[in-house]
């Protein structure tokens, strides 16, 4: 389960007006770093794990929090409507909370995220935009450097290459380059992924473009119950966030607490305790991972499935402790194999876990190839259950 927090926020009644913040008014949230004995010695043989001096772990994250909660009942939702339910309470409780995009007004979005938002907030906090991503990303940067929190949807999130350098020269910069007098708490997100058809140019896993940029975080929801809570605490945070949905997981039903809940951005989900494998995945993939963790018990393997969820920072507390207690790691995702997520987590691994591995990392990714058109060509550019078996075979030989 994931961690929750509240952090302790002003309550505003719920207005269509826009409001600009004093400078007290400013809420400063709270970093965390965790010290690990992983080892950078590569000269030490496998089988050593030897302690070491306490070493930082610049990517780390906080110790972990109580994560219960106290919900018997909940409700269902599907993970658009969680992502809506998540919008329309931050809306309500902030009136700094606005939206734009192109139709996302009283159209509710490509997929129906923000519907009925406009009619209950106005023209002003939910505001459609021209097809024009690189100009109204840019306004939302404005926006945000100005004291409001704007949420920035891509109808696509190839859509936002056209806006690559607001994102990257202003969004992850601003902060720095104006010696912190700016801070630019803005929400992008938007559909992406691979499996419907589009097209190459509709299929881009952007995760790999945007990693690289200084100052901004990144997360990707998998379920309805994360989707949520990973949009409330995106749209409170003080830095840029984007979020990535997938375009096969807006109709995944799953029932969620009725109380409040915010999670944390910077923290992996054990999805599946086990011994014999660390499994890493997010988004999409977490369900191929789980489809194939079946036929794995079957086997007689005892898989550790991790849903990393924040693909910037790595959640390096939970996958050193998963590391360290199984020795071997698959890395499965959706992302291009070539510069993508699971090139940057074999290295963050390898450089602060190498000593606990008895095995090589193994990376399961996409081919560098387009996303075809055709079905069952686009199919097979991705990553199928039967290849996470067989990688798993492999490491537990």
């Amino acid at each position: 389960m994931a961690t929750l927090f509240n952090p302790p926020l002003t309550a505003f009644p719920a207005t269509n007006k826009l409001h600009l913040p004093s400078p007290i008014a400013a809420r400063k949230g709270q970093i965390f770093v965790v010290r690990s004995d992983a080892g950078m010695n590569h000269l030490l043989s496998r089988g050593a794990h030897k302690s070491r001096t306490p070493k930082l772990l610049t990517n780390a994250v906080a110790t972990k929090a109580d994560s219960s909660t106290s919900s018997k009942a909940g409700h269902e939702l599907l993970l658009f409507e969680a992502l809506r339910e998540g919008l329309e309470e931050e809306m309500e409780r902030d009136p700094r909370v606005c939206v734009m995009g192109e139709d996302v007004g009283h159209y509710g979005g490509s997929y129906k995220v923000t519907k009925g938002l406009a009619p209950k907030f106005g023209d002003l906090r939910v505001l459609d935009t021209p097809i024009a991503e690189n100009a109204f990303t840019g306004m939302g940067i404005g926006a945000a450097m100005t004291g409001l929190r704007p949420i920035v949807e891509g109808m696509n999130m190839g859509f936002l290459l056209l806006a690559f350098n607001q994102i990257s020269n202003n969004c992850g910069m601003l902060h720095y380059t104006s010696g912190g007098q700016f801070k630019i708490p803005i929400v992008i997100r938007g559909p992406g992924g691979v499996g419907r058809q589009l097209g190459a140019e509709h299929s881009q896993r952007l995760e790999s473009y945007f990693q690289s940029i200084p100052g901004i975080q990144m997360v990707a929801c998998s379920t309805p119950y994360n989707a949520k809570g990973l949009m409330k605490a995106a749209i409170r945070s003080e830095n840029p966030v984007i979020l990535f949905e997938h375009v096969l997981l807006y109709n995944l039903k799953e029932r969620i607490p009725d109380e409040e809940y915010v999670l944390s951005l910077e923290e992996a989900e054990m999805v599946r305790p086990g011994e014999h494998v660390t499994i890493l995945t997010y988004s999409r993939m977490r369900y191929h991972v789980m489809q194939a963790a079946k036929t794995l018990v079957n086997k007689g393997y005892d898989p550790e499935v991790i849903d990393i969820r924040s693909l910037k920072p790595f959640d390096l507390y939970t996958i050193g402790n998963s590391v360290k207690k199984t020795h071997r790691v698959l890395i499965v995702e959706e992302c291009m194999r070539t510069g993508g997520i699971g090139a940057s987590l074999t290295a963050a691994i390898t450089e602060n876990f190498n000593d606990y591995l008895d095995a090589p990392i193994i990376c399961l990714s996409s081919q560098d190839v387009p996303t075809p058109y055709a079905g069952t060509l686009e199919e097979w550019t991705v990553v199928q259950p039967a290849q996470i078996v067989a990688a798993v075979e492999q490491l537990c030989q």
